[in-house]
């Protein structure tokens, strides 16, 4: 039998996979501090030393190279010789100028808000009740509701992740037939701000708390929508707004459990004209072992929120037939969501 050829590339062993594995929280709460130092911005004209860096970020030099050194690593930054870093494709993302800008939840990731409730994961495994509650003695939209702060650095990760993840649903469908979309708890209105630019004929209702719809118009105005969506405040275990010809919903349901979100599904279905639609966007759950972001997101919902989760298919369709629909199909996007789409039964 021939002997291995040696120079050849070395096989990562199954321990040293286990230990790059374990160390996600390093890479995590490093990529947050990147964002937080801005160090995309700084390295968007061209390669600096760490030592520019650390001087215009107001950081430790030794801090800064070691920090850019880490995240080269992963390939986010590349180091080009006597400490001088540049930015990679993977690295541009974290420009706050960037199309497709994820630093902002980068630095949700590794805010205290989520990242307090991860250390308490076993208390979710063992009680399946949230740990943000167990550490912060309230509920995360609570939290929210009376921490200005944590809830800015909330909103902005959900605009920075809706950047792209809004231009994906509309790439992958197409919103036939719809004169009205109502956006259920639609943040800032980046979504339907994305699809009214598409749907030059479509108007839209962006509905979501009073506190969270109050930073809606710049945005509305700035994607020139202004007048084609009116912003309305208001309760989704309540009410939603009527008359529309389609709801959306992007990471909502995820939020809760079953009941509470058959109980915003019914009052879509009660709001909605007779041939209304909802269109759930939400991560699917595939079966088996195949790789998918959304079963690691489905742990941060067992952590964070009350008692929400990702779904399959058939939990999905569950939902709409108890809630007065059927699943009529569902279409995936390029990111990890999917567009679920159900009819009136």
């Amino acid at each position: 039998m021939p002997k291995p050829r040696r120079g050849g590339a070395k096989k990562t062993s199954d321990a040293m996979t286990f230990m790059n594995l374990t160390a996600g929280k390093w890479v995590s709460q490093a990529i947050a501090v990147a964002a937080e130092l801005g160090i995309a911005d700084l390295l968007k004209d061209g390669t600096k030393t760490a030592a520019q860096i650390a001087r215009s970020a107001n950081a430790s030099k030794d801090g800064v190279y070691r920090l850019l050194r880490a995240l080269g690593s992963v390939g986010l930054f590349a180091e080009t010789g006597n400490r001088r870093f540049r930015l990679t494709p993977r690295g541009k993302l974290l420009r706050t100028d960037s199309p497709q800008a994820l630093g902002a939840y980068a630095r949700f990731v590794g805010h205290e808000s989520t990242w307090r409730p991860w250390e308490e994961l076993g208390h979710s495994v063992r009680t399946g009740e949230p740990a943000f509650d167990h550490v912060f003695a309230m509920p995360i939209f609570e939290y929210f509701a009376k921490m200005p702060e944590a809830a800015a650095v909330f909103d902005a990760a959900m605009t920075s992740i809706s950047t792209w993840e809004s231009k994906a649903v509309v790439a992958a469908y197409d919103f036939p037939g719809i004169g009205t979309l109502v956006d259920v708890a639609g943040g800032h209105g980046l979504m339907i701000m994305t699809i009214l630019k598409t749907n030059r004929k479509m108007r839209g209702i962006l509905f979501d708390l009073p506190h969270v719809t109050a930073g809606a118009a710049t945005l509305l105005r700035s994607g020139g929508v202004a007048d084609r969506c009116q912003i309305v405040s208001g309760d989704f275990f309540t009410s939603v707004p009527e008359g529309g010809d389609a709801y959306t919903m992007k990471h909502i349901l995820h939020d809760w459990d079953d009941e509470r979100a058959i109980q915003i599904l019914r009052n879509c279905h009660s709001a909605m004209r007779r041939s209304g639609k909802v269109l759930i966007v939400d991560s699917v759950i595939p079966p088996g072992n195949a790789a998918h972001f959304g079963k690691l997101l489905d742990l941060e919902m067992l952590a964070l929120t009350p008692r929400g989760r990702e779904r399959t298919q058939a939990e999905f369709g569950d939902l709409l037939q108890r809630s007065g629909f059927k699943l009529k199909r569902v279409i995936p996007t390029e990111t990890h969501l999917s567009v679920i789409e159900g009819v009136r039964a």
